[in-house]
């Protein structure tokens, strides 16, 4: 009695056991779902807002008093003041909000001189210049001083004159100025002036500053173009002032190089604008290397200069892209301060904003009753001020902070400026101002895929053939020695790995990268020979050695063969390359050779992926029933076939996981490849080059990027990328994983 309640209470106790065990098991699988799926709406939360639309809010019309039509438009950075330039000389600052004038005067003109053209520079440059009938031309500068007195901001306008408050000459012929370009750069400012004679002058203005005393000196060189072909419409300076744009009735276009002695018409263009519409709008983007040409079919087109496939080493202009809209002929173009977006009106009402990185309009919005034909962005690009024909100023809110992602610019080959080509590239950040983001992940991916491949070519082989002759033929006291030796590698840390490839393996490889590539073509023939000669030894020699110890015998063969292969290496390559293999690679075939190439990763990493692969592989493999492989044998099949047709086959759902399992490894892995690879975004599958993988990305520039921000929101964009690819990869790993399980159940 008192036996059968005692194993009463260990039958309930066992089941209690049992229940904790399904429970707290079933507990642990759901929490990871949960996990995993939080995590992936965790980054898609954040990677959203990369899509969203930009958004244009109206806000309060500004009633700003002040003489003559305006010619320009500007906003500070907090767009709390703005500024309106009148055709007639006029300079009216005014507060944003109300309208209410806070400065206004009026440039200082010669008796008996009238303003005659007027012309902005590049937006960041806050410089705008007025042409006169005399052949002058008048400099300023909008500037602003800040203070805080008793905690509130105050922002009081000022103007600056960078060339004198006097003006200066821009015709020596003393000819109105009817066409005007001001372009200001770090070392100085170029002005075009242009009359009514068709002739052009381009005058330098180079402003060298003393360190010691600050003083300025500025010095003047000009050039002259006599002969303009065609009547002049419009001009531009853009490019570092090297370049003139000169656009003509039709459509046509003129590009002239400024960087010689004289100028030099590069290009004649007679139709730059779909069936020869007029050009209504022309404006320079940040940077003033791409011009925007807007027409009067509501078309805009981006052309910059490409270096001539004729080869002759000059450049010519090419339209790289064309943002076909709805709107009506284009009145004015906007440019950012430093992206490369900008915004557009037409003679219908409407505006646009754009990205020409990314290739897409962002907006179209009707914003007046009538043409718009004045507007201007602000710093920030948070907002805009816009006039209409009727005469109304108004204040717009932007909403548009991340315009330079869309799926062409992360997926396609994107035209960036100064590229030779469309390229798929990655470049997130730049020490200029009016840098061109590269947000391409193409880069990244394949970096990701290569180094994978490459590690997946050393790991795998090694791995299940190992894995093969531990489980099936290896002495069990051998087994015991080798197994845990292996699986014990898998606790050595990435980090050391990466530092020892990076910082010891490199170097060697790069030393002796004849005699490395040697080692790999000849140890598969050596150890294949090693095993005949093996053969052909006599029985009792053969005999003595204990069944499944055979695989030590190899150790020597190997080092032999390395030592023989370090050996000849230097020998051959100073008989065949020179006594080089890097430079020869280099000069004589092109192939660039980076320290931390593919074969450098190709060794670590499958170092670091071997022991996963082989561990769940061996173990499958041990695993075959024993009566399957006694039952092959005693029907008469060697080992060599039952190990191909039973053990192989019952072994391979084992087998294709620890493949699988060690890819998602492979991809996943940032310390190596972080530090052994040069993190070089090439797309090159050259065994003698670096890459960049997304998980090495990812870790190098987080820290860099400022929350929030489009790179920020982009980095996690590739954090998403690599969660889907080792989710699809793992999910397909285990749908055929589980066919193959069913189809060999039943041997």
């Amino acid at each position: 009695m008192a036996r059968s309640r005692l194993d009463s209470t260990r039958d309930r106790w066992r089941s209690a056991k049992d229940h904790l065990a399904r429970y707290g098991v079933a507990a642990g699988g759901i929490s990871v779902i949960i996990a995993l799926v939080l995590i992936f709406f965790y980054l898609l939360w954040v990677v959203l807002p990369l899509f969203d639309s930009a958004e244009l809010a109206a806000g309060e019309t500004v009633p700003v008093a002040a003489p003559g039509e305006p010619a320009h438009l500007a906003l500070e950075e907090y767009t709390e003041v703005g500024v309106r330039f009148s055709e007639s000389g006029h300079i009216t600052f005014f507060r944003t909000v109300d309208g209410r004038t806070v400065r206004q005067e009026r440039i200082d003109l010669p008796e008996g001189v009238e303003v005659t053209s007027f012309s902005a520079a590049s937006p960041d440059s806050r410089m705008v210049a007025w042409g006169l009938s005399n052949g002058e031309v008048v400099v300023v500068r909008h500037a602003y001083d800040i203070d805080y007195p008793d905690g509130q901001r105050r922002i009081t306008p000022k103007l600056e004159y960078p060339l004198g408050e006097e003006p200066i000459t821009a015709r020596e012929d003393g000819g109105a100025i009817q066409h005007l370009s001001l372009q200001s750069g770090e070392s100085g400012h170029t002005i075009a002036a242009g009359g009514a004679d068709g002739q052009l002058e381009v005058s330098r203005f180079e402003v060298d500053t003393n360190f010691m005393t600050g003083e300025k000196e500025t010095t003047r060189s000009g050039q002259t173009i006599d002969e303009v072909r065609g009547l002049i419409r419009d001009v531009r300076v853009g490019g570092d002032r090297d370049r003139l744009y000169v656009t003509h009735p039709g459509g046509a276009l003129s590009f002239y190089e400024l960087d010689g002695e004289e100028a030099r018409l590069a290009q004649y263009l007679p139709e730059v604008t779909p069936g020869g519409a007029d050009i209504t709008a022309l404006e320079l983007l940040s940077g003033g290397n791409s011009l925007l040409i807007g027409d009067g079919n509501g078309g805009i087109g981006q052309w910059f200069a490409v270096r001539d496939e004729d080869g002759d080493g000059h450049r010519k202009l090419r339209e790289i892209r064309r943002f076909e809209t709805d709107m009506d002929a284009i009145l004015a173009i906007a440019p950012e301060y430093a992206r490369k977006g900008f915004m557009a009106s037409d003679a219908g009402g409407r505006i646009g904003i754009f990205h020409a990185t990314a290739h897409q309009q962002l907006l179209q919005q009707q914003v007046a009753g009538s043409p718009v034909n004045r507007i201007t962005i602000a710093p920030r690009a948070d907002a805009a001020l816009t006039r209409s024909a009727e005469g109304t100023l108004r204040y717009w809110h932007i909403d548009n902070p991340h315009p330079e992602v869309s799926l062409s610019a992360l997926w396609g080959k994107v035209w960036y400026e100064g590229y030779e080509e469309p390229r798929f590239l990655w470049q997130s950040t730049s020490a200029s101002d009016d840098f061109e983001p590269k947000l391409s992940l193409v880069p990244i991916s394949f970096g990701t895929l290569k180094a994978a491949f490459y590690a997946m070519i050393v790991a795998v082989p090694l791995a299940i053939m190992g894995a093969i002759f531990t489980a099936q033929f290896m002495n069990r006291r051998m087994r015991s020695m080798v197994k845990p030796t292996i699986e014990i590698m898998e606790a050595l840390p990435t980090v050391i790995i990466g530092f020892l490839a990076g910082l010891w393996l490199a170097p060697i490889i790069e030393r002796h990268l004849t005699s490395t590539l040697l080692l790999f073509l000849a140890l598969p023939p050596v150890v294949v020979l090693a095993a005949l000669g093996w053969q052909g030894l006599p029985r009792a020699l053969r005999e003595a050695v204990p069944d499944g110890w055979e695989a030590a015998l190899l150790f020597p063969v190997v080092i032999v063969a390395g030592w023989l292969a370090f050996q000849i290496g230097p020998v051959l390559e100073l008989a065949l390359f020179k006594g080089d293999l890097p430079l020869w690679l280099t000069y004589e075939l092109g192939v660039d050779y980076d320290q931390r190439n593919s074969i450098v990763i190709g060794l670590a990493m499958g170092f670091a992926v071997i022991p996963t692969i082989f561990s769940i592989a061996e173990d499958a493999i041990f695993g075959v029933p024993r009566h399957l492989t006694n039952g092959s044998l005693a029907m008469g099949a060697t080992p060599w076939q039952t190990l191909v047709r039973v053990v192989l086959l019952t072994a391979s759902p084992g087998i294709f996981s620890a493949v699988m399992i060690g890819l998602g490894r492979a991809v996943g892995e940032t310390m190596i490849v972080l530090m052994a690879t040069g993190n070089t975004p090439v797309m090159d599958m050259s065994l003698f080059t670096g890459m960049r993988t997304l998980a090495a990305n990812i870790a190098v520039e987080m820290p860099e990027s400022a929350v929030g921000s489009t790179h920020y929101r982009v980095l996690f964009l590739a954090a998403l990328v690599l969660f889907a690819f080792t989710f699809l990869v793992n999910t397909l790993a285990e749908v055929v994983r589980q066919r193959l399980r069913k189809k060999y159940s039943t041997l």
